[in-house]
């Protein structure tokens, strides 16, 4: 009787690790799918003039007053409906894009009081294992004004959400794949990755006071003595007190205590 009692047990406990295993399967299967058909619907090409292949001939016009010489300058086209978007979830303040990755996602900042309101909830503010990329209301501006704005989003396994900023782990991509694109309704932000790294889980903006000058750049100097295995910094890159950076910032592998960092500096505003 004994026996069959061990034996139930473990067959019970066999089947729900057997449904947890599953479960966890199509958690990472499915992950970031919702974003990915949500992508779909609000990307939009941006289309480029092509340049003649002849010059045409010009035209000679008389001078015009000094007053009328200036042309008034064409908004940025911004190739994501953010109308769309923000009828969605008004949580949703810009887009970012990192070409030859598979980040291309909205990013969002609850108002709720709980800064990490997204890190397990979809656009649709219901649960959502793989959550979204966000950032914490505590510690940034929607402007990305502040120095240094944080990122956060989840490293899945089947490619999605920031694990593919993992990939500035080799030294080859992170050579060549430089840019980092972040899409406001109104402007688009062009930042250059001067650094990735793996670190601890501190919380940056909490520990280190970003308005002070002093702090900042003692914080920029310990960013480039990273020297580990996969850590990847750009010397060439100058970074200063007068500049505007983003962290991105994801967990690795199931080590929870340990961060992946990519940061990259603002270095063009198209508005």
């Amino acid at each position: 009787m004994k026996k069959k009692i061990i034996l139930t047990i473990f067959a019970v406990a066999a089947a729900v690790f057997a449904i947890l295993a599953v479960r966890d399967y199509l958690r990472e299967k499915n992950a970031g799918q919702e974003l990915a058909e949500l992508r779909e619907q609000v990307k939009t090409e941006t289309t480029v003039t092509p340049t003649p292949t002849e010059e045409p001939e010009k035209v000679q016009e008389e001078p015009k007053p000094e007053e009328e010489v200036q042309e008034e300058k064409e908004p940025v086209e911004i190739p994501i409906d953010f109308e769309q978007l923000q009828a969605i979830n008004p949580d949703i303040y810009a887009w970012i894009t990192i070409p030859n990755t598979e980040v291309d996602y909205p990013i969002l900042q609850s108002q709720s009081g709980d800064d990490d309101y997204y890190l397990h909830r979809g656009i649709d503010k219901e649960y959502d294992f793989a959550g979204c990329i966000y950032t914490q209301a505590t510690y940034n501006k929607r402007t990305f004004t502040d120095r240094n704005t944080v990122i956060y989003g989840h490293s899945m396994k089947n490619g999605s959400m920031f694990h593919g900023i993992k990939d500035y782990a080799n030294r080859d991509f992170f050579d060549n794949n430089k840019e980092i694109i972040i899409y406001k309704p109104d402007a688009i932000l062009h930042y250059t990755v001067f650094a990735a790294y793996l670190t601890d889980d501190t919380h940056i903006l909490a520990t280190y006071d970003m308005n002070n000058d002093e702090v900042f750049e003692q914080y920029l100097g310990w960013i480039r003595i990273q020297n580990g295995d996969l850590d990847n910094i750009d010397e060439d890159i100058e970074v200063t007190t007068d500049d505007k950076i983003i962290t991105l910032s994801t967990c690795y592998d199931a080590d929870s205590e340990m961060r992946y960092l990519v940061q990259a500096v603002l270095t063009e505003v198209e508005e």
